[in-house]
């Protein structure tokens, strides 16, 4: 553990709860609105535990993902699109909720929150079985195909978890208008994977074979 990565973690993270915590309640004009709050808390505290987990076992992926800069053009737009999506979907539940425009029960953001810490724990568990994971797309030295676990299910299980993640927050927030900005989200992902594969065939050993043996990517029998 270094001070230095940890103040650099420590500093992301607290921009992060700021400029989520301003996406959503300045928005809904007011600091009551109890869905957000929930979406903080399922949001950031297993992020957090995450982050002092990695800090102490596996620092340098801790580092990798802090550090991550895009290079590829393609994936550049990807990231770009994600913010937009992230900020109009946010705004929107906050205005959803300030002026009642199509709110969900109460019922669903609960079940919503389940959802996304079930998808949270899968996360983790990618995580887990793979520390070559990265925020960007590309061939680390000395890096191997993994096929094991997760992986033997699906070509891309982080992504299956972000899915799951991305598409509960606009539920959490009780927000059926933020939940159709968020259905950009799948899109914005099969765009990614196949720039990513054509990568991963052309520089990573044997990556061809287990796309012959992993026939899907994200979803078991349907994709």
């Amino acid at each position: 553990m270094t001070k230095k990565l940890f103040i650099q973690a420590m500093v992301k993270f607290l921009s992060g709860v700021l400029l989520v915590g301003l996406l959503i309640f300045l928005p809904a004009g007011t600091l009551s609105f109890w869905k957000g709050w929930l979406l903080m808390g399922i949001l950031f505290i297993p992020m957090f535990i995450a982050g002092i987990i990695m800090l102490i076992k596996n620092p340098e992926l801790l580092r990798k993902r802090l550090n991550a800069r895009e290079q590829q053009t393609e994936q550049k737009q990807v990231i770009k699109l994600s913010g937009l999506m992230f900020i109009l979907g946010f705004l929107l539940a906050g205005l959803d909720y300030r002026f009642t425009w199509y709110p969900l029960p109460d019922l669903v953001s609960r079940a919503a929150a389940v959802m996304f810490l079930l998808a949270y724990l899968m996360y983790a568990e990618v995580l887990r079985e793979n520390t070559y994971l990265s925020r960007t797309v590309e061939v680390q030295q000395g890096q191997q195909v993994i096929d094991t676990g997760l992986y033997g299910i699906v070509c891309h299980p982080m992504y299956s978890a972000t899915v799951l993640l991305f598409l509960s927050i606009p539920l959490v927030l009780g927000s059926v208008i933020s939940f159709v900005v968020f259905l950009i989200y799948p899109v914005v992902i099969a765009k990614r994977i196949r720039n990513e594969e054509k990568i991963l065939e052309d520089g990573l050993a044997g990556y061809s074979e287990y796309k012959k043996r992993v026939k899907y990517k994200l979803i078991p029998f349907i994709w």
